[in-house]
């Protein structure tokens, strides 16, 4: 956001006047933390992944519901929402998940959403990375 502020001085009378512009920008990141927090994992757990079934997801999540982060495979990174749904962000290939092992920063757009084709992720390390899809998680039941 950038406003202009138009400022006026004026010298004593008869004195030309003189004009100057002054610009004020404004940036806002959002920091998104993970879930576990710990060190960078060695790789991902295999038996973690096999926990999520993926549906076709949104394009957009409202960022204000994201609550915190999880790492469980390898060019993504799910999302935990305030009402405990989750959500994968798929990243753009040549992308690998495990540089956000410490979360993860984002600066909102001005529709406060976090969009896929649009939207990227930056990791604390300088890691950035596009959003590909979402998709949406459904926990598979032990039963089946």
């Amino acid at each position: 956001m950038v406003h202009s502020i138009l400022l006026l001085i004026s010298a004593s009378t008869g004195d030309p006047v003189q004009w100057a512009q002054l610009s004020i920008q404004q940036r806002v990141i959002i920091r998104v933390p993970m879930v576990k927090k710990g060190r960078a994992p060695a790789r991902i757990a295999p038996d973690a992944r096999n926990g999520w079934e993926e549906k076709k997801g949104p394009r957009c999540v409202a960022l204000r519901s994201i609550r915190g982060a999880s790492i469980v495979v390898d060019n993504g990174v799910d999302l935990i929402l305030a009402d405990d749904h989750r959500y994968r962000a798929r990243l753009e290939r040549g992308c690998d998940s495990t540089g956000f092992y410490s979360g993860f920063y984002v600066e909102p757009d001005a529709d406060g959403s976090l969009c896929s084709g649009r939207d990227e992720l930056q990791a604390r390390s300088g890691l950035s990375c596009a959003i590909d899809s979402f998709r949406r998680l459904i926990p598979v039941d032990e039963d089946d």
